[in-house]
C-alpha cells in the first residue's frame, strides 16, 4: 500500500482519529472500561502529543489520489509516549489503530516501524506496549517485530482494561 502519506498529528485530526479508535475497539468487542475507549484524552490527541518525548504519526490517504482536491482521508495512526513510571529509557507505543479499510496492507507495520525509528532517534532504549487479546490482528505483528511478553504491566498508563503487556529492545 503506497497510496498514503505519514505525517505528525495536527489538531484537525483529532475527531477522525477518535472515531477510528472507538470504532476499532467496538468492532473487536474491546470497548470496555479501563481502555482508551473511555479515556477523554482520545478526543484531544493533538494536545496529548505536545508532551516532550512523545510523537504521534497519522496515516492519511494521499490527497493526490483524490484528484488533488483537499486533504486525504485519515486512515489511522500510532505514537510513542513517555508514560509515567516506566523504567528509565523506556517509552510506550500508544494508540496504534487503523480504519477497517486500511488494514491488511502493511500500514500498521509501517506506522510501528516509524514509531520505533522515532523512539531510537529520541534516545529511548526500550519500547513497551499494552494491548488486549481481543485485538487479534495486532499481537502477531508485535511478535514478528520483536516484542516479547511481560508478566505484568509497567508504568502508570491508567488502562487497566489491558491485560497483555509486551516490550522490545531498541
Amino acid at each position: 500500500m503506497h497510496d498514503f502519506i505519514i505525517r505528525t498529528i495536527q489538531p484537525g485530526d483529532d475527531k477522525a482519529l477518535a472515531t477510528i479508535i472507538r470504532d476499532t475497539l467496538t468492532e473487536f468487542k474491546a470497548n470496555k472500561p479501563g481502555t482508551v475507549y473511555f479515556d477523554e484524552t482520545t478526543d484531544h490527541l493533538s494536545e496529548v502529543f505536545k508532551t516532550a518525548g512523545s510523537i504521534y504519526f497519522v496515516a492519511e490517504q494521499d490527497a493526490r489520489l483524490n484528484d488533488g482536491v483537499g486533504q486525504g482521508a485519515i486512515l489511522g495512526g500510532s505514537g510513542i509516549y513517555p508514560t509515567a513510571n516506566l523504567p528509565e529509557g523506556t517509552c510506550e507505543l500508544v494508540k496504534l489503530y487503523l480504519s477497517s479499510k486500511a488494514r491488511g496492507k502493511g500500514l500498521g507495520k509501517t506506522l510501528l516501524q516509524q514509531c520505533i525509528a522515532a523512539a531510537r532517534e529520541m534516545g529511548y532504549k526500550k519500547m513497551y506496549l499494552e494491548t488486549m487479546p481481543e485485538l487479534t490482528i495486532a499481537i502477531p505483528m508485535y511478535e514478528k517485530l520483536g516484542f516479547t511478553y511481560l508478566p505484568a504491566a509497567q508504568g502508570s498508563s491508567g488502562h487497566t482494561g489491558c491485560d497483555v503487556w509486551m516490550i522490545k529492545e531498541l
